[in-house]
């Protein structure tokens, strides 16, 4: 079992398929019993993707529909949602003005980092942060995160 803390950019593979795909898919294997977070942005993100690449005609409508909804589902039974509280909004305003952040992307960070203090003041083992965007990847290990590239498995 492991425990993962996975970005917007990461996890729409699990629902379009890009590169990266099979590998977010892995991390699903019921086997592994992974314990899965995610911030509550992404689900905005998330559906934002999905619906521009409808719109942009990389998948149908009606995929499009059933991936969403899919993602829906998933969102009640897969993923631990991280609420952004005034705390990881403060965080977020920091690590955007110390690494050049996009707003989403510093607030993503904030929420790993989060999840990673919890776990490691609860005795558990540091989470692995998933991202495929290169500016949040140089980021997190400078936060102390274990970080993963779907786009560049190791």
């Amino acid at each position: 079992m492991g425990i993962y803390f996975i970005d917007s950019s990461a996890l729409v593979k699990r629902y379009i398929n890009e590169v990266g795909s099979t590998w977010i898919l892995g991390l699903f294997a019921p086997t592994l019993n992974n314990e899965i977070f995610i911030a509550a942005i992404t689900s905005v993100e998330i559906v934002a993707a999905i619906t521009r690449a409808e719109r942009g005609k990389r998948i149908s409508a009606s995929d499009a529909l059933a991936v969403r909804n899919q993602f829906r589902n998933d969102l009640q039974v897969e993923y631990q949602v991280i609420e952004i509280t005034e705390s990881i909004i403060i965080a977020g305003m920091v690590l955007a003005e110390t690494y050049g952040l996009r707003g989403y992307d510093a607030i993503q960070l904030a929420a790993g980092c989060t999840v990673n203090t919890l776990c490691i003041s609860s005795g558990l083992a540091p989470i692995v942060f998933v991202s495929a965007d290169n500016e949040l990847n140089v980021a997190a290990p400078k936060e102390g995160l274990i970080v993963e590239n779907p786009n560049k498995p190791n």
